[in-house]
């Protein structure tokens, strides 16, 4: 990769990650508060519907931006060497998304833990809950649930971006010609969608974990005794609680952040 798709990608994958995540905020507040320990009406219900938009405004340029630089420096890497064969052209792309997925977590996770707690807590501010949470504790709690994101994450990419580049091959193999930015956006929404719903039970993880009381068992983050506690107390429905707002935001998200990201990317290349 040299330096002016590295730039493309960096600048590209920023604008993207900004477009989805304040175009689309609101359903993400509704699916942490339907997610949440205490409830959907407790947690605030339809109130304050863009409680913690600042984070996520600080957080979503740098961290779609990292995402992509690493998933498209891994896919050039992996392209130039024994991947490049066909048959194992989806691999590459897994584990690009994976590592992506990794690297960009490292910024996701402190602002999306300040978003959800304010989600949940509308009454409080941004700055007060930031405040808060490193009086309490410290720049470790800031990455709480960082293990369940990276969790989340990566079985996400998994399914998302090896199906989006499929269907894209698919698409551009049919009509023999490279897909127009509006057309790679629609391969994103499906390949979203599908993956949203497979990886509901690890959200819903994620968010008790990064929502939970400080000292608590489910704090702890043993990802397996959350939803073996979820399982127990809401059986099924409480694993996929959220999955209708969830896929919405990311099969719509999918549509403009991969078409966003495409066409700023062509673009500037």
């Amino acid at each position: 990769m040299d330096r002016r798709e590295f730039i493309a990608s960096l600048v590209a994958g920023g604008c993207a990650g900004m477009c989805v995540d304040l175009t689309l905020f609101p359903l993400d507040t509704i699916k942490t508060r339907l997610q949440s320990q205490q409830g959907f009406h407790k947690a605030g219900g339809l109130r304050g519907i863009y409680a913690g938009v600042p984070s996520a405004a600080v957080g979503s340029f740098p961290n779609a931006a990292a995402f992509f630089v690493t998933y498209e420096s891994t896919k050039s890497l992996l392209g130039a060497s024994t991947f490049a064969a066909s048959h194992v052209t989806p691999v590459s792309h897994m584990l690009a998304a994976s590592l992506g997925e990794i690297v960009a977590c490292l910024i996701r996770v402190p602002t999306e833990v300040v978003k959800q707690r304010t989600q949940a807590s509308p009454s409080s501010t941004t700055y007060n809950m930031l405040l808060a949470t490193l009086r309490e504790e410290g720049v470790r709690g800031l990455y709480r649930g960082y293990g369940s994101t990276v969790l989340r994450e990566i079985p996400f990419s998994l399914v998302q971006f090896p199906l989006w580049e499929y269907l894209k091959m698919l698409w551009s193999g049919r009509q023999g010609h490279t897909l127009h930015s509006w057309q790679s956006a629609v391969c994103g929404a499906f390949a979203g969608a599908v993956a949203a719903f497979v990886t509901t039970p690890l959200d819903v993880a994620k968010t008790r974990i990064m929502l939970a009381k400080a000292g608590s068992v489910t704090a702890s983050g043993n990802i397996p005794m959350v939803l073996y506690d979820v399982w127990r107390s809401k059986g099924l429905p409480g694993l996929f609680a959220g999955s209708i707002p969830r896929m919405a935001f990311i099969s719509v998200g999918g549509f403009i952040f991969l078409g966003a990201y495409e066409k700023v990317r062509r673009t500037l290349l």
